[in-house]
């Protein structure tokens, strides 16, 4: 009964600040003429795509605007740090616990730095739809929203340590999901075709879902036999192998594609160059140079994520410790291209589907001219669709730890 309390504890801990994390982003900031900036902004890419993720928040300029997204960046940053410098990768693996709350301090670090220059930013974009703009609300708006994303990132580690779930996850999930209901509302039941066209919409999205439920489960099983089973025959235990995800990168490598695409955009188009102009214009808005271009981004960010995450140098160090190996491949060097091999042919199978899931809605608007996923995306919905198998994952391995301590009780 007191276990069963405390993962209703956990669960109520997470509702809690995911409430209070979502009303802090309708609590504005004084001094700017919102409606108006809200109206120029409709059409602004860089906008749209940070308000998947802030929830609405780079619309309403509200204290917590900036939202999970500088300690997600200075997560990434961290991580590619650890990997390119040995000392901080060496902290990490030898330091243990210690080396865990060194790299957690310069996360944070980060974070204070790359929310200070997005405030800035976002300062500096809505001053020609301010009341009275002076040094003073410059100063105040910039600590307001370094603020509000220091907030909501101990937000996350509280989730993370005392909830339910990865909390930087889940603040994203709630975003995006409290996105739904203004996009559902662009849909009119009026007339019998209309109708018709929500049940297909229906049926394509349970099919999509369907797609990307397969493609963030699938894994190739590599068998491995340790030194006690080299000498028997068929020995080989179903549980001993190493789990390889199709898809390594989950969604980062298409949020990475897309800010690649659209923040340079945005940012030549305003250079007032008509040349730079003309060739960004057609690269961007030609569909075969757009798709080539796109599809040559998610594979580069694939293959790049994955060699962040998976080192098959320290796979194959792990199997010799263990004594353990690949049927029919040598120990070292030998599994290292082994692992190599597998590893670049799933990273680039994973990248394909990651395109042709990525350019889904597209591909069914030009064949039905249905457009499907309204405002969501298919970047968003990789987003759910993660979190929630995640989080159930994490819910249920609770659930089965509480009946395993019962039984040795």
């Amino acid at each position: 009964m007191e276990k069963s309390n405390k993962l209703s504890k956990k669960v109520l801990i997470t509702i809690i600040i995911i409430f209070v994390s979502r009303m802090g982003i309708f609590i504005p900031i004084p001094g700017i003429n919102h409606q108006e900036f809200n109206e120029s902004i409709k059409q602004n890419g860089i906008i749209n795509f940070l308000n998947i993720f802030s929830g609405g928040g780079f619309s309403t300029i509200g204290i917590f605007s900036l939202g999970i997204i500088p300690y997600i960046n200075s997560s990434i940053i961290t991580q590619l740090l650890t990997k390119l410098i040995p000392q901080l990768e060496n902290i990490q693996k030898e330091e243990g616990e210690i080396g865990k709350q060194k790299i957690i301090k310069i996360t944070r670090y980060c974070t204070i730095t790359l929310a200070f220059m997005q405030s800035l930013s976002v300062a500096l974009l809505i001053k020609p739809y301010t009341f009275n703009w002076d040094k003073y609300f410059l100063i105040d708006c910039m600590i307001t929203l370094t603020t509000g994303s220091m907030i909501i990132m101990w937000f996350s580690e509280i989730i993370t340590e005392y909830g339910i779930g990865n909390g930087a996850s889940l603040l994203i999930f709630q975003n995006i999901i409290s996105n739904l209901p203004q996009n559902l509302n662009k849909y009119t039941i009026n007339s019998t075709n209309n109708i018709i066209v929500l049940v297909v919409i229906f049926i394509l999205s349970i099919i999509t879902l369907m797609i990307n439920i397969l493609i963030q489960e699938s894994k190739r099983k590599i068998d491995i036999i340790s030194a006690k089973q080299l000498g028997q025959i068929n020995t080989l235990h179903p549980q001993s192998y190493i789990p390889l995800k199709l898809n390594q990168g989950g969604v980062m490598p298409i949020v990475f594609a897309s800010a690649a695409i659209t923040v340079p955009k945005y940012i030549i188009l305003n250079l007032n160059n008509e040349r730079i102009n003309k060739v960004t214009s057609f690269i961007l808005t030609n569909n075969i140079s757009y798709l080539i271009l796109y599809s040559i981004m998610i594979i580069t960010f694939s293959y790049f994520y994955s060699s962040i995450i998976l080192n098959p140098k320290e796979i194959a160090e792990n199997l010799q410790k263990m004594g353990a190996s690949i049927p029919n491949v040598r120990p070292g060097i030998e599994t290292i291209k082994y692992l190599n091999k597998i590893i670049s042919k799933l990273t680039l199978i994973g990248s394909i589907f990651l395109f042709i899931i990525a350019q889904l809605p597209l591909i069914i608007f030009q064949i039905t001219k249905i457009n499907l996923l309204q405002g969501l995306g298919t970047t968003s919905l990789l987003i759910l669709v993660g979190v929630a198998i995640d989080t159930a994952k994490q819910i249920q391995t609770y659930i089965i730890s509480e009946q395993y301590d019962n039984m040795i009780e």
